[in-house]
C-alpha cells in the first residue's frame, strides 16, 4: 500500500504544478506550431502571387509581340505584292522594248530620231505664254511710266 500512495504522489495526474506545466508546454506547442502554419501559408501565398504576376507579365508581353509580329507580317505581305508587280511591270517592259517596233517608237518620241525617208520637224516655241495677271501688270507698268 506504501508503494501504492508514493506511485500516487508522484504521478503528475495528482499534482497541479506539474498539470499546469504540462498544460503551458502544451499550449506552448501549439502556439509554435500555429505560427509555423501561419508562416508556411503566408509563404505559399507569395510563392503564389509572384508566380501570377510571372504569368500575366509573360502573357501581355506575348500578346504584344502577337500584335507586333502581326503588323510586320502585314507589311511584308504588302511589299511582296508589290515587288512581285513591279518585276511583272518590268518583263512586261522588256518585252516590249525587244520588239523592234516599240524600240522606233521610243526613238521618235524620246530621242527625237527619224526614220528612213522621213523628215523630222521640230518647233520651238521661244515665247513664253504669258497669263492674264502679267498682262495685266504690263499695262499698268506702261501706264505709270
Amino acid at each position: 500500500m506504501e508503494n501504492e500512495q508514493k506511485y500516487n504522489e508522484q504521478s503528475p495526474d495528482n499534482n497541479p504544478q506539474v498539470n499546469s506545466k504540462i498544460v503551458e508546454k502544451a499550449k506552448n506547442k501549439s502556439k509554435r506550431h500555429k505560427r509555423k502554419i501561419v508562416f508556411y501559408y503566408s509563404f505559399l501565398t507569395f510563392v503564389l502571387l509572384f508566380c501570377i504576376v510571372q504569368v500575366g507579365a509573360s502573357v501581355i508581353l506575348n500578346t504584344s509581340k502577337t500584335v507586333a509580329y502581326r503588323s510586320k507580317i502585314k507589311t511584308m505581305n504588302k511589299v511582296r505584292d508589290e515587288a512581285e508587280q513591279r518585276n511583272k511591270d518590268l518583263k512586261n517592259d522588256i518585252k516590249l522594248f525587244s520588239k523592234a517596233s516599240s524600240l522606233e517608237e521610243i526613238a521618235r518620241n524620246n530621242l527625237k530620231m527619224a526614220g528612213n525617208k522621213e523628215v523630222l520637224v521640230i518647233i520651238n516655241n521661244t515665247q513664253p505664254t504669258s497669263t492674264g495677271k502679267e498682262k495685266k501688270k504690263k499695262k499698268h507698268s506702261k501706264n505709270n511710266d
